[in-house]
């Protein structure tokens, strides 16, 4: 079959099917025999999206768009693959040059907006998925996004409303169950109850019920049922890490290799000479320590804005270490990266970031992982500054084992050795950052906010400004695990809590102590 209209139709058909190897032998004939039609580089960009292979499709995508500029789902496709890629200002710009032609097109107004919900920029997600929603009501999937979406835009009321209609029609729904519980604190044993019966009915293997078992946990904590919000942090933990080849040995020599590669002497060689404007503020730490508060308080000044958390620093060390594309952070990577000079780390990473950034002086990027790079940091930047986040071992640990994001933390083995890790790495850049280096303490700034915020101003350089202490007024999206409590005023419910589970995380702290991390 030669005959373009019929390649076409058919190629139409396999999509829908999601038959992904019918549409790449229909792109592939296309091309043969119509090389001047852009349908046939379509198909074969949306059968490499499907294998995922985001540099092939993009090349595939960027052909179909030059053979026929009118092609907005070619444009949008490659925006998202785009995405993946971190090429984000590219992709915003497509975005922005297609938006007014998705009209009619509600499949690619959510791919939009789902394109928007990765670069961060929520707004304009939650006008493509209200819009696609108009066009085809009731679409689960686009109700899904919009409530994510929302939920970083801290209107929480319409994220429950969804998410509760979701669940009417999907009882059982363990994602839908998840993200309802995060949305406020169980006042009430209702929805336990609900997700009880939905972990009875399922009677599924536990790899199946991670997220029912997080959110009862979660739960269950909330109505201080300590032991058996524990078991089911517990079996999420289990569950988790059983579908995973995951070695915490892994993570603990590429911060060992950072250690030995990233010392006084290399921070002093070829170090970039000259300061950028805008300038940047990595703060970091670990996960669930106070990175979003800190974050928070900082971008309600008037001279900073926040990125939020990105991934661009270690894309661009990526690369310069010759790494493929995604690969993990390892030894070699650190130190090939190590060998690049700093000026190139400070060049690609503003480069990548500028489509976030406004008028003011300074910009945020709060990416928590970041501590493992401070040196190429604080190499390539002679006027960033670096803010450590620190907080009780206990709490911090046991802050990140209920979650169900962290790879390190699903059993307190791994957890306790990664800590042991962290606060080698730590400790490190306490002695050849020194004054560069400025750490603040979690349970002090939840326990005297004011003060604490004026000291952190103050070795920022930054003048005090009564807004920062009001930054739950602060409007701005927050898309991380703490994209809820931020909106509330600051408290200190979460000092000490692991003491509730004291017996249960006995192995954990005998580790830490054991290690020489006084708990």
């Amino acid at each position: 079959m030669n005959d373009p209209a019929k390649l076409s139709a058919t190629g139409r058909r396999a999509m829908a099917a999601r038959d992904w190897n019918t549409v790449g032998l229909c792109g592939i004939e296309l091309k043969r025999t119509a090389p001047g039609n852009a349908e046939g580089p379509f198909f074969l960009g949306v059968a490499q999206k499907a294998a995922g292979q985001p540099k092939l499709a993009s090349q595939y995508f960027t052909e179909a768009l030059q053979l026929d500029e009118k092609r907005y789902d070619a444009a949008i496709e490659l925006a998202f693959q785009d995405v993946l890629l971190n090429r984000h200002a590219e992709a915003r710009e497509l975005v922005d040059r297609y938006r007014s032609q998705l009209g009619n097109s509600p499949l690619y107004l959510d791919l939009a907006g789902q394109a928007c919900m990765r670069m961060s920029l929520y707004q304009d997600a939650r006008d493509l998925f209200e819009k696609a929603l108009e066009l085809q009501p009731g679409i689960e999937a686009f109700l899904a996004n919009l409530a994510a979406c929302v939920v970083y835009l801290g209107d929480i009321e319409t994220a429950g409303s969804i998410y509760r209609k979701l669940l009417r029609k999907h009882p059982g729904h363990q994602r839908y169950h998840y993200e309802l519980a995060q949305l406020k604190r169980a006042t009430d044993d209702e929805h336990v109850r609900q997700m009880e019966a939905a972990l009875r009915k399922t009677a599924a293997e536990p790899a199946r019920n991670i997220f029912l078992y997080y959110a009862l946990g979660k739960e269950l904590e909330d109505l201080e049922r300590w032991d058996e919000s524990f078991d089911y942090y517990r079996k999420g933990g289990d569950a988790a890490r059983s579908t995973m080849n995951y070695k915490v040995e892994a993570d603990i020599d590429v911060m060992d290799t950072v250690i030995e590669t990233c010392s006084a002497d290399w921070l002093q060689r070829d170090a970039a000479a000259e300061p950028t404007h805008p300038a940047p503020v990595f703060v970091v730490g670990l996960p669930r320590t106070g990175t979003t508060l800190t974050d928070r308080i900082l971008s309600s000044h008037s001279s900073v804005d926040s990125a939020g958390e990105t991934q661009l620093l270690q894309m661009v060390l990526r690369q310069l270490g010759g790494a493929a594309f995604g690969a993990e952070p390892t030894p070699s990577l650190i130190r090939q990266a190590a060998g690049q000079p700093a000026a190139s780390v400070a060049e690609g990473y503003l480069q990548a970031i500028a489509y976030r950034l406004g008028e003011a002086p300074w910009f945020i990027d709060k990416l928590p992982e970041n501590v493992l790079y401070l040196g190429f940091v604080a190499k390539a930047w002679p006027n960033a500054k670096m803010v450590h986040l620190r907080r009780n071992p206990m709490d911090a640990c046991f802050a990140m084992y209920k979650q169900s994001y962290f790879r390190f933390a699903y059993s307190l083995d791994d957890l306790a050795r990664y800590y042991l890790a962290y606060d080698r790495l730590s400790r490190h850049w306490r002695e050849v950052l020194g004054e560069r280096l400025v750490e603040v303490e979690y349970e002090r700034l939840v326990a005297d906010q004011e003060n604490e915020t004026r000291q952190l101003l103050e070795r920022l350089d930054l003048p005090f400004e009564e807004a920062c202490l009001h930054f739950e007024r602060n409007v701005a999206p927050v898309a991380t695990a703490s994209s809820v409590q931020v909106r509330e005023k600051v408290h200190t419910r979460s000092v000490g809590k692991w003491k509730k589970y004291e017996q249960h995380l006995e192995p954990l702290k005998e580790a830490l102590v054991a290690g020489g991390v006084a708990v």
